[in-house]
């Protein structure tokens, strides 16, 4: 799986954070010269700790692989103060993080034999940007891969809590809140669209560079969300793959409309001009 459930990435991280902590209270430095201290070399040297090891020399030596700080800037990160107490925390951390991957494994391996049924439709939607296995399974596992039960996309868009509310009155609209719908589904699909957004040369990031300068970057990425889940209705109902619209569908789509914004505009500085249609 590309991503990793929630739950898990949460408590990881908060035991992660602990890890630095602790190394912090023992004065060892090696969040500042080793990216990731669950790679091989911040492993390697945290269990050679718990183990008893001080030597800075020693500790150095049990580097894998590229790191960013040179050999004596690593030594001298790994003079420190370490007790009984500091190794005890640091194996009471290490173990809660190897039970959680212990636990995500099993769980992936789980969610792989509930998806096999549904790989089809699995593979079919991670055609679109932005979408994973792990978005996929949840999208399949909040709608279904028939969606019989969604008349149009706009039940469906409705359903999932991402279209705006029409709340007007005496023709002046008060709110375009979203309404609440599938938590999961719409929290997900945000995610998503986050990513699919971050595309350059496609449908979804100029739909959002579109929106984002008249409504926020918030409404722009709900926005998107919707057209994803739109698009997944119409893929799993007809059993296509995603085809991307194109980064100038908008310029074309909205040609009469863009022309009709600048005449206004121009007209609103004093200029007049005659327009005249340029045969293709």
């Amino acid at each position: 799986m590309s991503r990793r459930p929630r739950f898990t990435s949460c408590g990881r991280s908060r035991h992660t954070q602990r890890l630095q902590k602790i190394l912090e209270d023992a004065n060892l430095k090696l969040t500042e010269t080793i990216a990731d201290i669950h790679g091989l070399t911040g492993r390697a040297i945290i269990e050679a700790i718990v183990a008893g090891e001080t030597d800075p020399a020693r500790l150095a030596s049990l580097t894998r692989g590229r790191i960013k700080a040179s050999p004596a800037q690593l030594v001298d990160a790994l003079h420190g103060r370490i007790t009984a107490h500091h190794r005890f925390m640091l194996k009471l951390h290490l173990d809660q993080i190897a039970a959680i991957e212990t636990a995500l494994t099993t769980l992936e391996q789980q969610l792989a034999a509930a998806l096999a049924p549904f790989r089809a439709a699995c593979d079919l939607l991670k055609t679109m940007p932005g979408i994973s296995d792990t978005v996929a399974a949840v999208i399949l596992a909040e709608v279904g891969d028939a969606i019989a039960p969604f008349p149009t996309a706009a039940h469906l868009v409705s359903w999932a809590g991402l279209a705006p509310r029409l709340d007007e009155s005496a023709g002046k609209r008060r709110s375009t809140r979203t309404q609440p719908g599938a938590p999961w589904l719409k929290t997900t699909l945000v995610q998503a669209a986050w990513a699919a957004a971050r595309k350059k040369d496609s449908y979804f990031h100029a739909q959002y560079l579109r929106l984002k300068s008249r409504r926020g970057p918030k409404k722009a990425i709900l926005a998107v969300a919707a057209s994803m889940l739109t698009a997944v209705y119409h893929m799993l109902r007809d059993g296509v793959e995603f085809h991307d619209l194109g980064v100038d569908y908008f310029a074309h789509h909205d040609k009469h409309q863009i022309t009709k914004r600048l005449l206004r505009r121009l007209r609103d500085l004093g200029v007049e001009v005659e327009v005249k249609s340029i045969a293709a």
